[in-house]
């Protein structure tokens, strides 16, 4: 989905109404009451809202029509089961709702397949999470949440974790006068520093070489062929082999302690 894309499912995002608070919960009323039309009305009067969570999946590849309809979906359940005689925000019960249906459609969709008992696990805890949303009116806690279903903390946020959606290394976290800040710029390279060091160092000095020499030294290191191996392939005795292999090896090393 694109930030200035105005036609989703046929719909054209810049006509859409938005309901007051007063509208909202008049219209959730007579919806409970059986009034269709007042439901018809509901849903077309929160489209908005689906759209500003879909927000959150922009640029990961999926039809933005498909997420939409999904969308759509999450707010159907959120009428359907949003209990009037609370004193909460309808917002504040629809849009876990329809982020926890967007990303269970995610998850079924996904390339990267978890097991059926850990997607199980995660879908209870999804579904607590949107319950204890709407008793408490605030995010749950991890302990809350795995106390609700009767599981472990630690195997609740496993399981949450293993159907949270992949983040691109190359995905922005910050702009500022153009400069953009990427998620790969977070991460750290526990590597030894002095090894890869130490790599450039080496591939500096093999390129300074003689061509015949750099041929011996990757005969001999990069395919593992003997002296004679390597004489036989560039036509010279294989004691020529073994004193340019020598003096190849001598070079590099003065290299690196000269630097």
């Amino acid at each position: 989905m694109q930030y200035n894309k105005v036609e989703i499912s046929g719909i054209n995002t810049a006509e859409l109404k938005l309901l007051t608070e007063d509208e909202t919960k008049d219209l959730l009323r007579r919806t409970k009451e059986g009034d269709e039309q007042a439901r018809e009305k509901l849903i077309q009067g929160n489209f908005r809202l689906v759209l500003s969570v879909l927000q959150k999946f922009i640029g990961r590849g999926e039809s933005a029509d498909d997420l939409f309809q999904v969308g759509v979906i999450g707010l159907i359940k959120a009428i359907d089961n949003f209990n009037i005689e609370l004193n909460v925000k309808f917002s504040t019960y629809g849009v876990p709702m329809i982020l926890g249906e967007v990303r269970r459609y995610l998850r079924d969709n996904q390339s990267v397949r978890v097991s059926r008992s850990m997607r199980d696990m995660a879908y209870k805890a999804m579904q607590a999470k949107e319950k204890l949303t709407a008793q408490i009116r605030c995010e749950p806690t991890v302990e809350q949440i795995a106390a609700e279903i009767g599981a472990n903390r630690a195997d609740v946020v496993i399981a949450l974790e293993s159907i949270t959606d992949p983040v691109s290394l190359f995905e922005p976290i910050y702009s500022d006068s153009g400069d953009t800040l990427y998620v790969m710029d977070q991460i750290s390279d526990r590597t030894d520093s002095n090894a890869a060091l130490n790599e450039m160092l080496v591939n500096d000095a093999v390129s300074k070489l003689p061509e015949r020499e750099r041929n011996i030294l990757a005969l001999r290191y990069l395919q593992g062929k003997t002296q004679v191996e390597v004489a036989k392939a560039i036509g010279i005795s294989q004691a020529q082999v073994s004193r340019l292999e020598k003096s190849a090896i001598m070079n590099i090393k003065n290299q690196i302690e000269a630097t």
